[in-house]
């Protein structure tokens, strides 16, 4: 493995920077979207749809784009993707300009074909790391959103003012920007992204059997998410993903409907992302120590007490503590889930499995993202709060028991190999099942 380690140092570089590029594009036009939908649509209540739309582009997506790279490698496909963001940007800006509403969400489906891309990268720094040092290697790459988180919210204000003087609207300005960005990224893969993560994963597993965790044949998509491990893991990134997509989803036009100006509005969004990201190395450290079990059940707990936190008060400092807690929450259960199914996976299984993780993700996001504009029309934002906590109880109890169920199992066959591998949910090595 030695002799992998610079190459795999490389790769997650390239990563990192990529999903610091990408972080800030979304995270600028993601802060006014929400805004420009219910202006174009005319509809309070249409607010969220623009974000539902560009989930169901990730969710559509990401089964596609997870083929297309293991067909034809992980840098063709990531840079393809990205690329498919630079048009549904240009479509927006152009939406924006016309007062197309139609248009603008043609748009929004284009950048969920960037942001299934984005998502996929994480696994892509797993796929060449051992078991060991899986968690810091998705944490490596998922932190390079903290960058996004500052620098997305400081492009809004000054991008906003640059379309203005160009005589265009000033939500253009943040797509313009993020178009520009989306650019650069997928430059960036397709020029560094060497040697192909794909083809450097799959021969770590031949010449280093013993850092697959997983041996045997290979298993269908339904069977590997119909074991419990996987099940656990699915929950806690699907779940902890809806939670924050219904709070987050319509906190800019929440703030705006109580006078809050847009530079109010990116220092929550930025306290948001920052929490996003800003411990995933903290996170990443914990899996590969703790166990994968423990980190999502502190994740959950994070969520939780946000749901709690958020409605109590529309002001900045609250409101930003709140939903940067969300961020955190949100953090430990993505890094600490996305290891878990990692762990599940041998190199024939990785990509479409992840792929379809990543489906149900963006599914289950989408329909939370158009239901938080309906239920913020209808009852306002403390119901959000409510269903939220509801939510992230979910993936609290499945990781409960399959952490107690993998107690009962290594105490009572310690020498039992349940799943051709080994799996740490806690502070002992556990069977995966």
């Amino acid at each position: 493995m030695k002799g992998y380690s610079r190459i795999a140092r490389r790769i997650t570089v390239t990563l990192f920077a990529t999903q610091s590029l990408v972080s800030a594009a979304f995270v600028a036009s993601g802060t006014v979207g929400v805004i420009v939908g219910a202006q174009l649509s005319g509809n309070l209540a249409w607010a969220g749809v623009p974000s539902s739309v560009t989930q169901l582009g990730t969710a559509c997506a990401a089964l596609a784009v997870a083929a297309t790279t293991d067909r034809i490698g992980r840098r063709w496909g990531l840079a393809l993707g990205l690329a498919v963001g630079v048009l549904g940007t240009g479509l927006a800006v152009g939406a924006i300009v016309a007062g197309a509403f139609s248009l603008f969400l043609g748009g929004s489906v284009l950048l969920g074909v960037a942001s299934a891309a984005i998502r996929l990268a994480r696994f892509a720094a797993a796929e060449v790391h051992p078991p060991e040092s899986r968690g810091r290697a998705i944490s490596n790459v998922v932190i390079g959103g903290s960058v996004g988180s500052v620098v997305g919210p400081l492009l809004i204000g000054p991008s906003g003012r640059w379309a203005q003087q160009a005589g265009l609207n000033e939500l253009a300005g943040p797509y313009l920007a993020a178009l520009v960005i989306l650019a650069l990224a997928s430059l960036v893969i397709f020029i560094w992204l060497r040697p192909d993560p794909r083809d450097v994963g799959r021969r770590i597993a031949e010449y280093h059997p013993e850092t697959v965790v997983r041996q045997g044949p290979t298993r269908s998509v339904s069977q590997i998410l119909r074991t419990p491990a996987a099940v656990v893991a699915v929950s806690a990134m699907v779940f902890s993903q809806v939670v924050m997509a219904m709070l987050t989803g319509v906190v800019s036009l929440y703030m705006k409907n109580h006078q809050h100006a847009l530079t109010d509005i990116s220092v929550v969004v930025s306290a948001h992302v920052f929490g996003m990201f800003a411990f995933s190395m903290v996170a990443g450290r914990l899996t590969d120590r703790w166990g994968r079990g423990p980190v999502i059940l502190s994740g959950t707990a994070t969520l939780v007490l946000a749901c709690a936190l958020a409605p109590l008060s529309p002001d900045v400092l609250p409101l930003s503590i709140a939903l940067f807690l969300l961020g955190v929450g949100w953090n430990f259960c993505y890094v600490g889930g996305s290891t878990l199914l990692s762990d599940q996976l041998s190199s024939k299984e990785r990509a479409k499995t992840q792929g379809a993780n990543d489906f149900l993700i963006g599914l289950a996001t989408a329909a939370a993202s158009f239901g938080s504009g309906l239920m913020f029309a209808g009852t306002g934002y403390a119901a959000m709060g409510i269903m939220g906590t509801v939510a992230s109880l979910v993936p609290m109890g499945l990781t409960g028991w399959w952490m107690a169920r993998e107690r009962r199992l290594a105490v009572a066959w310690p020498q039992l190999d349940t799943g051709k591998c080994t799996q740490k949910a806690g502070p002992v090595v556990l069977g995966c099942s």
